[in-house]
């Protein structure tokens, strides 16, 4: 039986730092990949606000930078911090630019696709800000689609943060 999880990871923030993701054991998590010029670029306010909102008790969001569609993610790492803190004003944890599809795709994000397929397209990422909602226990609960609103996401977090 296969009982990877999301800390059996790791990943290298903005700053260059590389992070074992088993520093979130016990955390709520919400993986998401993002880009800053995507028509979608405004659910980092929404994340932000269910960061803001539930950090507190034991939420935090992920955010994957990433240049796969419509090349809307050119920016250098200081770039992506830069925009990300100055338009959207995120505190929470984010990433160097990663792939998600391919034979290129982050470890992480082929063990994601691999827990949670996305409807007609399998377990391909569609689009930018495809987020998935993880548990304390590292295991991936739920994915939710690009265009979904980070607010339409605070039921099923409530369900599995208390």
């Amino acid at each position: 039986m296969d009982n990877t999880t999301l800390y059996d990871f790791e990943a290298v923030k903005l700053n260059g730092e590389k992070l074992r993701l088993d520093h979130y054991k016990g955390k709520t998590i919400i993986v998401v990949n993002t880009a800053s010029k995507c028509g979608l670029t405004p659910q980092y306010e929404g994340l932000e606000n269910l960061y803001q909102k539930y950090k507190d008790k034991g939420l935090v969001i992920l955010g994957f930078p990433c240049n796969q569609f419509g090349n809307q993610e050119k920016g250098t790492s200081d770039e992506i911090q830069e925009f990300c803190q100055v338009n959207y004003g995120v505190s929470f944890p984010m990433f160097e630019k990663i792939e998600v599809n391919g034979k290129d795709a982050h470890p992480l994000f082929k063990f994601l696709k691999s827990k949670l397929t996305g409807g007609l397209l399998g377990s391909k990422i569609k689009w930018n800000f495809t987020k998935f909602l993880i548990d304390k226990h590292g295991t991936p609960i739920k994915r939710f689609a690009p265009t979904t609103k980070p607010e339409k996401m605070e039921n099923d977090i409530k369900k599995i943060i208390e």
